[in-house]
């Protein structure tokens, strides 16, 4: 299927000194978008269990260009690389007019009441692909 988008509103809160959005408020908003694809289109399409436990284990943020408050919004390109049996990589990025950031995040399903990571299911595996780039499932995505 490609790329998920979502549109993230930008709030006065998010602007610092400098009058642009800050840096750590920018992560913030990656987070709200991949919560949409995540949690929102997840149950959208029947899938409950990812809104159950999931963790960042790491994250990667490159800023392109001040992301200003009169923006309004950021549109936030997002998808999936590296599928493996316990762990995928989220690809973003983040547009107003133009790129303002790209950005990765390593993601582990986790079992909350066993507190340890857990593999994904069949539903999860599949539902994850469909956001993947054509290039990605081929074996051509990026380093």
């Amino acid at each position: 299927m490609g790329a998920f988008v979502a549109e993230v509103a930008l709030r006065w809160s998010d602007m610092d000194a400098f009058g642009h959005v800050n840096h750590a408020r920018t992560i913030t908003l990656l987070e709200e978008a991949r919560a949409e694809l995540l949690f929102t289109e997840a149950e959208r399409q029947g899938l409950l269990g990812m809104a159950e436990g999931m963790v960042v284990a790491r994250v990667v943020i490159d800023y392109h260009s001040p992301l200003l408050y009169a923006a309004g919004s950021v549109q936030v390109h997002m998808s999936v690389r590296e599928l493996k049996a316990a762990s995928f990589i989220i690809d973003y990025t983040a547009y107003a007019q133009e790129a303002v950031a790209t950005a990765e995040t390593l993601m582990v399903p986790y079992d909350l009441r066993a507190g340890r990571p857990r593999r994904l299911n069949a539903d999860e595996r599949d539902f994850l692909a469909e956001w993947q780039l054509e290039e990605a499932k081929s074996g051509l995505g990026r380093a």
